[in-house]
């Protein structure tokens, strides 16, 4: 059985004899020999999904889309909905919270706008009707 020596590291000057560490080291190495495995060392990765959930307000969306789209609100909240969703797919959290963080706000003025605008539908023609009473 062939033993060689093999320094893994030099001296930083060849004129200053070697440590205590160094040669306690290559004797270790000369003793240990080489690795009796010849397969690469493998390794394992393991992603962590974080349990934070990106809402991303769809069914909101669709809803004032469909019933209270005043001034096309409505529509840009779904769309900014779906692009929320579709970040939250690829992996990119922050990307998804900004989209839905638009998309929650424009549902909020789409449903207020909605309502007051429902609202004087109903008000202003009983307040004509009673106007020529």
């Amino acid at each position: 059985m062939n033993h060689t020596v093999q320094t893994f590291f030099t001296p930083a000057s060849t004129n200053r004899p070697l440590n205590y560490e160094m040669l306690k080291e290559e004797h270790e190495v000369a003793a240990l020999g080489v690795p009796h495995n010849p397969a690469p060392p493998t390794s394992t990765v393991i992603h962590i999904q974080s349990e934070t959930s990106v809402p991303n307000h769809v069914v909101w969306s669709l809803f004032n889309t469909l019933f209270m789209n005043s001034c096309s609100l409505g529509f840009i909240a779904f769309t900014y909905s779906v692009k929320s969703r579709d970040r939250k797919m690829v992996g990119d959290l922050t990307g998804a919270q900004a989209y839905a963080s638009t998309a929650k706000c424009l549902n909020i003025w789409t449903l207020i706008l909605g309502i007051i605008m429902t609202v004087l539908l109903i008000i202003i023609p009983i307040l004509i009707l009673q106007a020529y009473q």
